[in-house]
């Protein structure tokens, strides 16, 4: 019998992080690092998953490009199924790119993400068959509003949903209600709750807004402090375990992924946002938005489960 997949629907994007070696100086040509990465929330997302054990299926949306040939070769290195993925004949790949100042904090970006808009309804109902063997479904808000729309209509899974940021994070909030889970931060708690939080309180009171939505599960990702999870009538606070950080971009998708393994092996509420975070602190340990050393038996050790 075929395992369990987990279906992954969002960007994959090639990134290129520029970093001078000094200040930054305007209108000139800087010393520095140029790195090329492939990133994407949706396929970080599903990278993750794999490090964990779980086998994956894509879709999205592929250019025609150096590129699109170098994210299909990563991708069935990792055993990422492409199968369902869209090939847009004579498109660009999305591009991220961005320029650090000596100390890492960006100076400048630019987010060539068109392509992402390719992921549409009538795509998705070509696919539904792919949908419809998921044991579970994990999307993000790169996606157009109809087209998360479409699956939250369609799909019977649960979808697990990553608002990405506080601009993109409103496709949800008419979604709400049809989602299984969802993984704000606390800004983008803030704005689909319509609750400030600034204390326990407040941020148990965001949650409850949330769910009274008629979402099932909610994780609010508090950064250093940990993650608030609240579901069914269980509440629970969990700090982060201690950290060695190198790179943070890359610990929300881990905890994504996290959540998704810990729902597929039936883990309780604070087991599951144990592992989470135990994933999400190996990632972040990492120079890369990936960290390789993520895999299943390390999560679980740091978990201490």
């Amino acid at each position: 019998m075929e395992q369990p997949y987990v279906a992954v629907v969002g960007a994959v994007n090639l990134d290129i992080c520029g970093k001078s070696f000094g200040p930054l100086i305007p209108r000139d040509s800087n010393p520095g690092q140029v790195r090329l990465s492939l990133g994407g929330v949706g396929r970080n997302i599903a990278h993750n998953l794999r490090l964990l054990d779980c086998p994956v299926r894509m879709l999205t949306a592929l250019g025609d490009d150096f590129y699109a040939r170098r994210v299909e070769e990563d991708c069935a290195g990792l055993g990422i199924g492409l199968e369902g993925a869209l090939r847009v004949p004579g498109a660009a790949s999305s591009t991220y790119l961005v320029i650090e100042g000596p100390e890492g904090d960006m100076a400048l970006a630019l987010c060539d993400g068109e392509l992402a808009e390719r992921i549409s309804p009538d795509y998705l109902a070509r696919n539904q068959g792919l949908l419809e063997g998921a044991a579970a479904i994990v999307t993000e808000t790169n996606l157009p509003a109809e087209s998360l729309d479409w699956l939250t209509t369609h799909c019977a899974a649960p979808i697990f949903a990553d608002p990405v940021s506080v601009t993109k994070a409103e496709k949800l909030r008419p979604l709400l209600g049809k989602l299984f889970l969802l993984k704000p931060n606390r800004l983008e708690a803030e704005l689909l709750s319509g609750v400030s939080i600034t204390d326990r309180n407040s941020l148990e009171l965001a949650a409850a807004k949330l769910l009274q939505t008629g979402l099932r599960r909610v994780c609010i990702s508090l950064g250093s402090r940990g993650v608030y999870c609240a579901w069914d009538t269980q509440r629970c606070l969990i700090p982060c375990p201690p950290t060695a950080l190198v790179n943070a971009s890359g610990g929300g998708d881990a905890m994504m992924a996290g959540f998704v393994r810990a729902y597929l092996d039936g883990l309780p509420q604070e087991q599951a946002a144990r592992f989470a975070l135990a994933c999400s602190a190996i990632a972040v340990e990492g120079a890369e938005t990936i960290n390789p050393n993520l895999n299943l038996t390390a999560a679980k050790r740091r978990a201490d489960l």
